[in-house]
């Protein structure tokens, strides 16, 4: 399992997004084949620009002072819909309500087990191990980076995004294609009715 340096650095964090009101707050653990990408993933939300910016510089600054931990990248901050501060070990999303229900990541990452900070603080000695047998952890850390380059989590997201999108037009399209199927059906049903009707008519006037 991830060392109780990296859950206290996730704790702290915890910490700092809640001491900012932070909405709608999730804490991720990711399942073991994804392990050599990260770890956890903290997510939150804010109500406004404003605040989505100052969640991210509230928990920047508190890893900074408090562990001397600075991220290894950070995304997203001038738009303030999604923020992205990456350690490595874990994540912080902070989003905007639209942008977190449009990316939805707890969806595209169904996978992952739900924690709360007790759970972060006091494992179950069933968790998975932190690397592999004689694996030094510096050595984990190079191995997240490497793959990190590979996958990015907004891509991913975006992605899956698209794909629902596409979806959704496919579904658009067929259902377009099936009404523009059946309304010369229709058109020809209903002539046939009126002619019908006409040709009573006549029918009757004759009788007359």
């Amino acid at each position: 399992m991830p060392t109780q340096d990296i859950r206290n650095q996730v704790a702290l964090a915890l910490s700092a997004v809640n001491n900012k009101k932070a909405e709608d707050v999730s804490l991720l653990q990711l399942p073991g084949e994804s392990s050599t990408f990260t770890d956890y993933f903290l997510i939150c939300s804010g109500s406004n620009p404003r605040q989505v910016q100052a969640i991210a510089d509230e928990v920047d600054e508190r890893l900074s002072k408090d562990m001397g931990v600075e991220p290894n990248a950070r995304e997203g901050y001038d738009t303030a819909e999604w923020i992205l501060l990456d350690y490595v070990d874990f994540v912080v999303h902070i989003f905007n309500a639209q942008r977190r229900a449009y990316y939805d990541l707890e969806r595209l990452w169904k996978s992952a087990h739900k924690l709360t900070a007790e759970d972060l603080l006091h494992p179950k000695k069933s968790a998975p191990v932190e690397a592999e047998a004689g694996e030094p952890v510096v050595k984990k850390r190079a191995k997240k980076a490497a793959a990190k380059k590979a996958t990015s989590v907004r891509a991913a997201a975006k992605q899956s995004a698209r794909g629902a999108k596409t979806k959704s037009v496919g579904r658009k399209v067929v259902a377009k294609k099936v009404a523009a199927k059946k309304a010369p059906a229709k058109k020809v049903a209903a002539k046939k009715k009126v002619a019908g009707k006409k040709a009573a008519a006549k029918k009757s006037s004759k009788r007359k």
